[in-house]
């Protein structure tokens, strides 16, 4: 008898098992779970922990509840502008609402949930990049065109049972076939800018370099302007020195001439002379020529008031050297910058000397 018992009762004991496992199910704190029952939501189970349904009839529908990612194609758009552009995206969304996801799709799942989400977005993204010029999508600061897209895309995804939390552009660039033309553009642009700036820069340098050539001459012919007014006042003080000197003695004026005549006839350069060695160019050759030579005048002894008049008559008949002036009188050197030294009183005033007395 309690073998038979035990027969009966290790069947029954397996019966009861499958029974609780089949009636008993676990919700995970990542899902949110539909119980069916004969194709009808009979209950939503939102929360993690155990549930009961009906073993054998019942079934559950599972649905990833954290965030998930949809990346969408790349797509060409056309601006306001009427530039083509390629863009592609990335969404974020999160199943909201999974009993109208269920019924949205018919129980097939995620899968055609996010076909459907990729057309939703793809269509935000063409409606407001469609609105705005190609400037505001290439630019760096394109949060706002997102947050519209993002907004508008929400809007429709609600009839999903999804949320769709943002939406950020990925890729915004020209198409392949335009590339080629933009870049030739964009270096054409360079290149006109870059022939300005090296225009810009020649004329510069022209202008500095005119600036320094015209700099150079005026300070050349300044200077040879003031080397010329010197060399002038020293050439008349120099002919009025020789003038004096000349003029007090023309034996030494004649002495003078002839050792010129020396110097620049007797070179010692196989150079011949025909001249008769008794003529007039041999003369201070045979003897200096002093007894030609006109004696100084002897001073007078006179007294003191004479003396000072006499001073003062022998100063006013010194010989001045001649003041170069310009057209309205103001001398030379003072307009070339240049003060001259004054005339040695060695040559202004050549020495006296005493008479030579006969010796008795």
């Amino acid at each position: 008898m309690q073998k038979a018992l035990s027969y009966f009762l290790l069947p029954l004991l397996v019966v009861i098992a499958v029974v609780v496992m089949g009636a008993v199910y676990i919700v995970d704190v990542r899902e949110k779970a539909l119980v069916m029952r004969f194709g009808e939501v009979v209950e939503v189970r939102e929360e993690p922990g155990l549930g009961l349904k009906v073993p054998f009839i019942d079934r559950v529908v599972r649905y990833d509840a954290r965030i998930l990612g949809l990346p969408t194609n790349a797509m060409e758009v056309t601006p306001l502008d009427d530039r083509r552009l390629v863009v592609d995206a990335f969404a974020r969304w999160q199943v909201q609402d999974a009993q109208r996801l269920y019924e949205a799709t018919r129980g097939v799942g995620l899968s055609l949930a996010q076909e459907r989400l990729d057309g939703i977005i793809n269509d935000a993204i063409r409606r407001v990049l469609g609105s705005v010029p190609s400037t505001a999508v290439l630019s760096d600061d394109r949060t706002p065109l997102m947050n519209r897209i993002r907004d508008g895309a929400r809007a429709e995804a609600e009839s999903l049972g999804v949320r769709i939390i943002d939406v950020r552009l990925t890729r915004t660039d020209l198409p392949e076939q335009n590339l080629a033309a933009t870049y030739a553009r964009m270096r054409a642009e360079r290149e006109r800018e870059a022939a300005d700036e090296i225009a810009r820069g020649g004329e510069a340098a022209q202008r500095v370099r005119a600036a320094a050539d015209r700099t150079v001459v005026e300070l050349t012919s300044d200077a040879r302007r003031k080397a010329e007014v010197v060399r002038g006042e020293a050439d008349a003080r120099r002919n009025a020195i020789y003038a004096e000197a000349f003029g007090r003695d023309p034996e030494f004026f004649a002495f003078t001439r002839s050792m010129t005549s020396y110097e620049r006839a007797l070179r010692g350069e196989n150079s011949s002379l025909v001249i008769s060695p008794e003529g007039e160019f041999f003369d201070y050759l045979r003897s200096d020529g002093a007894e030609r030579a006109n004696p100084a005048p002897a001073p007078a002894t006179t007294s003191s008031s004479d003396a000072g008049a006499s001073d003062a008559a022998s100063r006013a008949e010194e010989p001045q050297a001649p003041v170069a002036t310009s057209s309205d009188g103001t001398p030379l050197g003072e307009n070339a910058g240049v003060t001259l030294s004054p005339m040695p009183e060695s040559l202004a005033v050549p020495p006296q000397q005493e008479p030579a007395v006969p010796a008795d």
